[in-house]
């Protein structure tokens, strides 16, 4: 693969009740588990969060090329991603994706078939395939 760009970032301190920064400086985020997990939750951060919101972006920038290559017009749509945690049958975590596509005022059959063919143009859907559940659901 050719690769175009190359995020990069660190964590420190104590992972999931750590630090993360990118090496540009422009993400300095300080995480803290959810009380879901058992930890202390509040105003910070935590993987699944920065997840949910790289993978709604990525999904809503193939969605707006696929759009514009079907000429559709997708003006007010909207992403929402919601990345769930937990236990997995090897003893360890895993995770689920749950994402909403809002294409208002398009037709339904048009609008689903934008959105099922953004999940194969999307480097985020890409990656998880295969590997976590992926569930898409589309409303006009």
């Amino acid at each position: 693969m050719n690769v175009l760009y190359t995020a990069e970032a660190i964590a420190v301190g104590d992972g999931r009740n750590g630090e993360v920064r990118s090496s540009d400086g422009v993400i300095d985020e300080q995480l803290a588990m959810p009380k879901e997990l058992g930890g202390p939750g509040g105003d910070k951060t935590n993987p699944e969060q920065l997840f949910a919101a790289g993978y709604a972006a990525c999904f809503h920038s193939a969605l707006k090329r696929v759009a514009g290559q079907a000429k559709a017009d997708i003006t007010d749509s909207t992403v929402t991603a919601k990345v769930g945690i937990g236990p997995n049958d090897q003893g360890g975590f895993g995770l689920t994706v749950e994402l909403a596509v809002h294409i208002p005022g398009a037709d339904e059959a048009a609008a689903h078939k934008l959105v099922e063919t953004a999940h194969q143009v999307c480097p985020y859907s890409n990656a998880t395939r295969g590997n976590i559940e992926v569930a898409l659901t589309t409303t006009v």
